[in-house]
């Protein structure tokens, strides 16, 4: 594999989801870092040399760059066993991986990033209106997960998968953003098994 680059900001759970499977496939990866509350991934040296959306992760791979944390990922797993093999797994796989970004992410990372890392007291008028409605979401998809994976090691195939990792990130955190996981044991017992795999590495590794 080509000398990879990932270009992060280092708190963000789709920035580690990228790390986490470098490291559960033993992949070296070199990171640089960016601080996206000082604008860093907005500079005119950013958007023309690393990504145009303005927007991290980017996965740089040689001279060509992969945003979209999902797709970083499953380029760094193809072809491992964090891919399954059987074709109804791995769509079921990508199944999970866009209801991470699209029921999951928006509510459960966004509270975090507004109440951690932003401030309760810095939001605006539109942010705080939102605020209600983003944790309704958020435990509705913690509820979906939690009642999938009553009797299941794991989300796809009784394995760990993608599923797994682009889920983990952000859940394992939730409470930082105001959730209760102790709502959730099927949840709870599931980041356990994550964190005991082989390779596992924490977000502030």
């Amino acid at each position: 594999m080509q000398n990879l680059i990932l270009h992060e900001y280092s708190p963000s759970g789709n920035c580690y989801k990228i790390r986490l499977t470098a490291a559960f496939i033993g992949q070296p990866i070199e990171r640089r870092e960016y601080d996206i509350l000082k604008g860093e991934t907005r500079t005119p040296q950013f958007l023309a040399d690393v990504n145009a959306n303005g927007r991290i992760p980017v996965l740089q791979i040689g001279d060509r760059f992969l945003p979209e944390s999902n797709a970083a990922c499953f380029y760094l797993a193809a072809g491992t066993p964090l891919v399954p093999g059987e074709r109804f797994e791995q769509a079921d796989m990508l199944r999970w991986m866009f209801f991470e970004q699209y029921n999951h992410e928006p509510n459960i990372a966004t509270l975090r990033f507004w109440l951690a890392y932003v401030g309760a007291d810095n939001l605006n008028d539109a942010q705080r209106g939102q605020i209600e409605a983003k944790k309704a979401g958020g435990d509705a998809a913690l509820k979906l997960m939690d009642e999938h994976l009553a009797g299941r090691d794991y989300l796809v195939g009784g394995r760990l998968s993608l599923a797994d990792i682009a889920l983990y990130a952000y859940t394992h955190v939730a409470e930082e953003g105001g959730f209760d996981l102790a709502l959730y044991p099927g949840v709870q017992a599931w980041l356990a098994r994550v964190e005991a795999q082989p390779g596992y590495v924490a977000m502030a590794a």
